[in-house]
């Protein structure tokens, strides 16, 4: 009986390969760093968030003469809704949503953990010394970045 010599790989050479992929693939997530890009990606919503809500404010101001709705001198976070839903502790600018000219609803922090209770995650407060300054700021920016906007 004769025994034919197969050509295939060995288990040491299988491994060794599966071994080599490994560490590739481990290289190429390190060198991607998927979680700085998430964060890159929510930021950039945050800058565009803070944005559309300072521009729903200003124009509002421009067609009332440059009053404002009632906003604190101190930063605190916008309610998502008006009427039946609760504001406590939060800036109702409910004003601004009317007949959705302005804004039709407001855009909400991308990280639903770092809202309130019927919030949207992003801050506004009046300037002490002018009235008429409004600052619109995402408080929970990551990657140690600031995020806000002065008008």
């Amino acid at each position: 009986m004769e025994i034919k010599k197969g050509r295939g790989f060995t288990l040491l050479e299988v491994l060794l390969v599966i071994a080599i992929i490994a560490i590739l693939a481990a290289i190429v997530i390190i060198a991607i760093n998927p979680g700085k890009q998430l964060a890159e990606s929510r930021n950039a919503q945050r800058q565009t968030d803070v944005q559309t809500i300072s521009n729903a404010i200003y124009q509002y101001m421009i067609d009332n003469n440059g009053s404002t709705p009632t906003i604190p001198t101190t930063a605190t976070e916008i309610c998502a809704t008006t009427g039946a839903v609760p504001c406590t502790g939060l800036v109702d600018l409910g004003a601004v949503l009317t007949d959705k000219k302005y804004v039709a609803e407001w855009p909400l922090e991308p990280v639903v953990a770092n809202r309130a209770a019927n919030g949207i995650g992003y801050t506004i407060l009046k300037d002490t010394v002018n009235s008429n300054r409004i600052t619109v700021a995402a408080p929970d920016a990551e990657l140690s970045k600031t995020i806000s906007i002065v008008r």
